[in-house]
């Protein structure tokens, strides 16, 4: 299992078109084979800071949904709205022994 974070600030001025792109992007990408969840999350105090948190059963899931039609046309939007580099941490659970 693994899990993709990505944080992406905004232009203010393009703030209601991410929101429109992400709920269709993440609508699709819900309906991949592999994904177990992957939601938005928007900052309390920040209005232009969104993280997007996905979980997924395996790294070889993440290939066809990088792949996918939905993600080609995410990506074209976070383009046009980002005001800074988008910053993405794939990571997986610690293995810890908590007894």
């Amino acid at each position: 299992m693994i899990y993709v974070v990505a944080t992406l600030t905004v232009k203010p001025e393009t703030r209601a078109e991410l929101i429109a792109g992400a709920t269709k992007c993440i609508a699709e990408t819900r309906k991949e084979a592999g994904c177990i969840t992957y939601d938005m999350h928007e900052s309390v105090t920040d209005p232009a800071k969104f993280v997007f948190v996905e979980q997924w059963q395996s790294a070889e899931a993440l290939v066809p949904h990088g792949a996918s039609d939905h993600m080609r046309a995410w990506r074209k939007i976070v383009k046009e709205c980002m005001s800074a580099p988008a910053k993405i941490e794939v990571i997986t659970p610690a293995k810890v022994d908590v007894r």
